[in-house]
């Protein structure tokens, strides 16, 4: 049930009470993360859900490797983001540009009334990218006290994808091989194996986006629908739950040490 699963860390927002949380924020160094997942179409094997328990899961795992001296919450995850490029195929819930932002910053906002020194938007998903750094500047120019931060948790793989991905470049996409095999590792229970289904993205411009490791320069706006008939794009065939926990693992490891340098830097406020 979802409400014995909220507070098992012991890094849970959720589960402290408000003399706790306030205990927690006012000790030096101390950093609040705001995890932001969505709730969308990922192809016929993965869940809707699957950037909301990613993002959750990274967070969580880069906060169980730091030493308990850290003073750091996690609030629940925000699982509603900007999707608007999924809606043709169903099952995606989207919050426009506006209503997503403000949610973002009055969450922000509101958690900094606590009295932490940082606070850090963790990101699950492509399309809340540009969000996440409109975030940053609006809760950071309203903030004079904190450190506001911001990133995209598959980001913190660039150092060690290569050792790890067997596909070529696009097989790294939406529902691809990275998500799946996290997917397989931490809720296999949830992956839909028999239907896996991928296609690489066809690029009109050679300075599109190929895949999440490979942005490329220019944005350009398409729905799914045009990219692939399952609404999966990559090699999801090569996702294996082995790979999954290396993933897991590195991430973890990769955010534990951002936390550790933003603790350390607010620290010497």
């Amino acid at each position: 049930m979802l409400f014995e699963s909220i507070g098992k860390s012991s890094h849970s927002w959720a589960a402290k009470t408000y003399e706790e949380i306030q205990t927690i924020a006012e000790q030096e160094g101390s950093i609040l993360l705001i995890p932001f997942g969505s709730i969308e179409q990922h192809g016929h094997h993965l869940p809707v859900s699957t950037d909301t328990i990613l993002v959750n899961a990274i967070a969580h795992a880069g906060s169980e490797q730091l030493e308990n001296d850290i003073p750091l919450l996690i609030t629940p995850t925000l699982w509603a983001g900007r999707s608007p490029h999924h809606l043709p195929f169903g099952g995606t819930i989207s919050l426009d540009t506006d209503t997503a932002l403000k949610t973002l910053c009055s969450v922000a906002q509101t958690g900094l009334e606590n009295g932490f020194d940082a606070l850090l938007f963790v990101n699950g998903h492509g399309g809340n990218i540009s969000l996440i750094d409109d975030a940053v500047s609006e809760v950071g120019a309203s903030n004079q006290t904190a450190e506001i931060l911001g990133l995209t948790y598959f980001h913190l793989a660039s150092s060690f994808v290569d050792d790890i991905r067997e596909s070529d470049v696009g097989g790294i996409s939406h529902g691809g091989e990275l998500e799946t095999s996290l997917m397989l590792y931490l809720r296999p229970d949830l992956v839909r194996e028999e239907t896996i289904t991928g296609t690489h993205r066809e690029s009109t411009y050679e300075t599109e986006a190929r895949d999440l490791f490979d942005n490329g320069a220019l944005s350009v706006y398409r729905p799914f629908t045009e990219y692939s008939e399952s609404g999966a794009i990559g090699d999801p065939h090569l996702a294996t739950a082995d790979k999954g926990q290396r993933f897991y693992d590195g991430l973890g490891k990769e955010l534990a040490k951002l936390l550790e340098q933003i603790h350390t830097e607010t620290h010497s406020y």
